[in-house]
């Protein structure tokens, strides 16, 4: 396994590792009943999403955790943890809403920035 490899793969075994210990979210919000989420990311300057994939969560085994990498295999250090106000968003039983982040990771010695959006769609009972 080269360098970069072995680094991708300790990231998705961390990221996997954090999953597992995560609280679910039926218990972290009972009231959940459907979490759709259409996740757009592209670079700081551009207008147009880069990549784009809906991802309907199964809420009752699904962690609360909403930790995504970036997509810039370039990046060091980088990801999205949109984890918190995902949460606060839940908690106050949001139904359509959209958050956004950046990356704070390097590339090259400069910022990635590249920018996740996700757009979400959840019902409760």
């Amino acid at each position: 396994m080269n360098g970069r490899s072995r680094e991708a793969h300790l990231r998705f075994a961390e990221r996997r590792r954090r999953e597992d210990e995560a609280r679910r979210l039926r218990e972290e919000f009972p009231l959940l009943r459907t979490l759709k989420l259409e996740v757009e990311e592209h670079r700081r300057e551009a207008t147009i999403a880069e990549t784009k994939h809906v991802r309907h969560i199964i809420v009752d085994r699904a962690p609360a955790l909403f930790a995504m990498p970036c997509n810039d295999p370039a990046c060091r250090d980088g990801g999205h943890d949109m984890t918190d106000p995902m949460a606060q968003r839940l908690r106050d039983k949001s139904t359509d809403f959209v958050l956004e982040d950046v990356c704070m990771g390097d590339v090259r010695g400069a910022a990635c920035g590249r920018v996740i959006r996700v757009i979400a769609s959840a019902t409760y009972s």
